[in-house]
């Protein structure tokens, strides 16, 4: 498997999937490995993925210095790579948490981005809090589903303040379009492969400024694609929105029917609008 070394030494791996002008792919969680992104429902058939796997997690090495899990110094692991592939400029792609990363590179290197693509985007770095109706409005879409009512009384107790570990794990169908059994398996997976002690490290105090983000955000010209999940509890359509607004160059897209992984909810949708945007 590929590797690169990061600014302090670590051994980075990422996966590569598909030929062509490469696109930097990375995973949310945070700090999960890129596994569960799978090739994003058949993207790499129009473009070379490479897929990172965050330091701490799948094949990548566990840094001695446990700080750098936080997603402002993260950005140096994005430029290590970009370094070792010989790139000028990058096309770069942000699942969820990863998203947060993502404009944080863009933010600080505006200059190296071509293209910025936010999958179903975490909205921390830039301060954007979606609203707890928010989140039940759109759980409410889900009405008619046979697992609703426990799930809807679980994001119910979650959004006053009642956060287990059960109420966490009976809102899953939420995330999905379809919870099938390929869905159940998907999350399963998804379930194993957190790095629990970088996930905490991410977001810790000074991993985001989101008034300075939002500042340099304004002057980034670069086209930017920011595509929500009509489903999607962890940033609902209206955030995603929101989101959009920060960037003077932005393509808003909701996919009908998708939850937090639109290209497992309907690929051929997904792969579209990702693919024509990225060119």
């Amino acid at each position: 498997m590929p590797a690169f070394p990061a600014h302090d030494g670590t051994d980075l791996a990422y996966h590569v999937f598909g030929a062509g002008h490469p696109v930097i792919c990375l995973p949310g969680g945070p700090m999960q490995d890129s596994v569960y992104l799978g090739d994003l429902g058949g993207l790499s058939a129009h473009r070379q993925l490479i897929m990172v796997d965050p330091r701490g997690t799948g094949r990548s090495g566990t840094p001695a210095d446990a700080t750098s899990y936080r997603c402002d110094r993260l950005v140096d692991d994005v430029e290590a790579l970009r370094e070792h592939l010989d790139l000028d400029q990058l096309d770069l792609l942000g699942h969820s948490a990863g998203a947060n990363l993502a404009v944080l590179y863009a933010a600080r290197r505006p200059a190296r981005v071509r293209k910025l693509a936010l999958i179903t985007p975490s909205t921390r770095a830039v301060g954007i809090e979606a609203t707890g109706e928010s989140r039940l409005a759109t759980a409410r879409l889900r009405g008619d589903e046979p697992w609703f009512g426990p799930a809807y009384a679980a994001l119910e107790e979650i959004v006053a303040g009642n956060v287990t570990t059960g109420n966490r794990k009976a809102i899953d169908p939420f995330l999905y379009g379809r919870w099938d059994a390929a869905a159940q398996a998907h999350q399963a997976t998804h379930d194993r492969r957190r790095n629990a002690e970088a996930a905490a490290a991410f977001g810790a105090e000074g991993a985001f400024h989101p008034d300075a983000t939002r500042a340099a955000l304004a002057a980034f010209h670069a086209p930017v694609l920011l595509l929500a999940g009509e489903f999607d509890l962890n940033t609902p359509p209206s955030a995603a929105a929101e989101f959009a607004e920060l960037f003077p160059n932005a393509e808003f897209a909701v996919q009908p029917e998708a939850g937090h992984h639109p290209w497992l909810d309907d690929p051929d949708r997904f792969v579209a609008t990702t693919a024509t945007f990225l060119g």
